[in-house]
C-alpha cells in the first residue's frame, strides 16, 4: 500500500474538471479550428489518467459516464449515424450538413460533423481511456 498523496488529491478536485471542461471547449472548437473529437477525446483520457494516478483504476473507471467498451460502441455508432442526415438528404454517405438555429439576437450555426467528432471524443476517449486504465489497474495488481 502505497502513502496517500493529499497534496495530489486536493489539487486533483480542480484538475479534474478543469481537464473534462477543455477538452468539451476542445471538442466544441474543433470543427472551425484546430482541435476536434481526437484531442478533446484525449484531453478526457488525461483527466481519467490523472485520477487512475492519483486515486485508482476503478476509481477513475467509477467516473467515466459509461463502462469503456460501451462508451467506444456509443461513440461509433455516434459517428456513423452523423453519416445519415445526408444520406435522407439524397447525397452520399458521410456528407455533412450545414444549418442555422435563428436565436433571439443572432444565429447560431450548427452541422452534422459536429456530430461525427461527438462520436470520435467519444469512441477515443472510451478506447484509449479504457486501455490506460487497464494498464494502470495491471500495475497497481503488482504493488
Amino acid at each position: 500500500m502505497s502513502p496517500r498523496a493529499l497534496l495530489a488529491e486536493i489539487l486533483l478536485r480542480i484538475l479534474h474538471p478543469a481537464l473534462l471542461l477543455a477538452s468539451l471547449w476542445v471538442l466544441l472548437r474543433g470543427h472551425n479550428a484546430p482541435g476536434g473529437g481526437f484531442v478533446g477525446g484525449l484531453l478526457a483520457v488525461a483527466a481519467s489518467a490523472a485520477i487512475a494516478l492519483t486515486l485508482t483504476a476503478a476509481e477513475a473507471r467509477r467516473r467515466l459516464p459509461l463502462p469503456p467498451h460501451r462508451l467506444t460502441a456509443v461513440g461509433v455508432l455516434v459517428a456513423i449515424c452523423s453519416g445519415l442526415p445526408g444520406v435522407f438528404a439524397g447525397q452520399p454517405f458521410l456528407t455533412h450538413l450545414w444549418f442555422t438555429v435563428p436565436l433571439a439576437v443572432t444565429e447560431l450555426p450548427l452541422s452534422t460533423v459536429m456530430l461525427f467528432d461527438l462520436g470520435v471524443y467519444l469512441a477515443v476517449w472510451g478506447a484509449v481511456g479504457g486501455y490506460c486504465l487497464s494498464l494502470l489497474a495491471a500495475v497497481e495488481a503488482q504493488r
